[in-house]
């Protein structure tokens, strides 16, 4: 279990976030460097040289992303230029990628920021430039929510690039790309001219991940853990009858995959933030605001206590929890984790991705459940607090990561075993550095009395 620092506070953490967009500016600066446009997406570093690995390309968004986090932070207007340049040369594939579920990832990181940007003011609001990031966001969220399967409850989800009859839980986060759009006033128009509700395909995706993809301990799940996640969930195309849980990167379907339980622990809380700026006529034709947000916020509180109940002390949990060699790290939940093992290896962007999702939800209950809400604030800084120093805050001035000791794919064998080691240690990967550095932007505006951050940012200021 988490041991949570009750006393952390944001400010406590700026020397330490100061710290890190230093070293951040350095990584980008040679990354920059060494692979120019056109070339293959960065994906997970060997010996501390970023590589590539051709799958799906889903992390190009977060290399250029983090060259705009790093002007949202620093403002360094060198970054602006370089992300603002990189999008528009390199991400227009990106927006009509019909193979993908990875568009909240690679679109609203580049696109998305730059608009969020111009809507705060933080760089000058050009009417043609604004168009383009607007036009890029309602084609992008459009062309994910094509990608539909509809369940036997007459609801639906994105289905993964495995095929239809896959919901992943990570999708969660992609809907910020339907959001954009909907939020953007798109029309979204299938056969025959039908208007199909951007709202209503977030609200029904998030609904099946709730469902489907989490376990709460309760009716069909009194067998499980309330928490719990799949990877994911597998449906009959014929009829939209949902059949098993799977799992492409965990362990196993009846074990969590850390990366997934993270993505749906940031995934809820971002949809009820956006949510609440949804007006209550708007949602009423979808089940109405109180029954969508509690079980979005079912999903979100579930997720991020089983985090806080089944991650070592240190905030940092292992790639799954049900990763076999864990018995023979004995208590392992009751002491920091231990990156250097030869056993199982920890996965660091996990926790980058869930301290976001705690703060959220700290956020989010404030008003409503002080007590809850202080409980996750601190878990996520506690956590942000470890991963903002060694072993994991990279200080190797030879090393292109910022975040070490991640893991990609655990069973393809994909990532990088050091000659001597029986597991993978000391890499990074392009998301792990991206939403290290998103989480240090959210916990440093917040120490600074800044502009609450979020995906969609303020309206637009006329």
């Amino acid at each position: 279990m988490i041991y949570v620092q009750q006393e952390l506070t944001p400010s406590d953490l700026l020397p330490r976030i100061a710290k890190m967009w230093s070293a951040s500016a350095d990584r980008l600066d040679r990354i920059e460097g060494r692979w120019k446009i056109g070339s293959p997406t960065p994906v997970f570093t060997i010996d501390g040289l970023y590589q590539a690995q051709g799958w799906t390309e889903w992390t190009q968004g977060f290399q250029y992303g983090s060259l705009l986090l790093q002007f949202d932070a620093t403002g360094d207007e060198r970054y602006l230029e370089l992300g603002r340049d990189r999008t528009v040369a390199a991400m227009a594939p990106h927006i009509t990628h019909i193979g993908v579920h990875d568009h909240g990832f690679n679109n609203v990181s580049t696109y998305g920021t730059l608009l969020r940007l111009m809507n705060e003011g933080r760089i000058p609001d050009n009417e043609w430039e604004r168009n383009f990031y607007e036009l890029a966001l309602k084609a992008t969220g459009a062309v994910q929510a094509s990608r539909w399967s509809t369940t036997r409850e007459k609801g639906g989800y994105i289905y993964s690039f495995n095929g239809p009859q896959s919901l992943f839980v990570d999708t969660i986060r992609s809907c910020r790309a339907i959001a954009w759009s909907h939020q953007l006033g798109h029309s979204f128009m299938g056969e025959r001219d039908e208007r199909i509700s951007l709202l209503e395909r977030i609200i029904d995706h998030g609904s099946a991940t709730a469902k489907y993809n989490i376990w709460y301990g309760e009716d069909r799940d009194t067998y499980d853990v309330r928490g719990r996640t799949a990877h994911e969930s597998l449906f009959n195309t014929n009829n939209g009858d949902y059949r098993a849980p799977s799992s492409q990167q965990g362990y196993s379907p009846f074990s969590t995959w850390t990366r997934g339980l993270a993505w749906a622990m940031v995934g809820f809380p971002e949809q009820l933030e956006w949510l609440a700026t949804r007006e209550d006529a708007e949602l009423e034709p979808h089940g109405g605001r109180e029954a969508i947000e509690q079980l979005f916020l079912k999903a979100a509180r579930a997720t991020c206590d089983f985090y806080i109940e089944y991650t070592p002390t240190c905030g940092v949990p292992y790639w799954d929890t049900g990763a076999p060699g864990l018995p023979q790290l004995g208590d392992y939940l009751d002491k920091p984790a231990n990156p250097f093992n030869d056993v199982e290896p920890v996965d660091s962007s996990a926790a980058a991705i869930a301290c976001q999702g705690l703060l959220r939800l700290g956020h989010y209950l404030e008003s409503s459940d002080p007590a809850a809400a202080a409980r996750y604030t601190q878990a996520g800084l506690t956590v942000l607090h470890t991963l903002l120093d060694e072993p994991y805050l990279s200080t190797d001035d030879r090393h292109e990561g910022l975040l070490l000791h991640t893991v990609y794919h655990q069973p393809n064998g994909w990532d990088h075993v050091p000659l001597g080691r029986k597991v993978p240690v000391g890499e990074s990967c392009m998301w792990g550095d991206y939403h290290l550095r998103e989480a240090a932007l959210y916990v440093g505006r917040l120490a600074k009395g800044e502009p609450y951050y979020t995906f969609y940012g303020p309206p637009r200021t006329k």
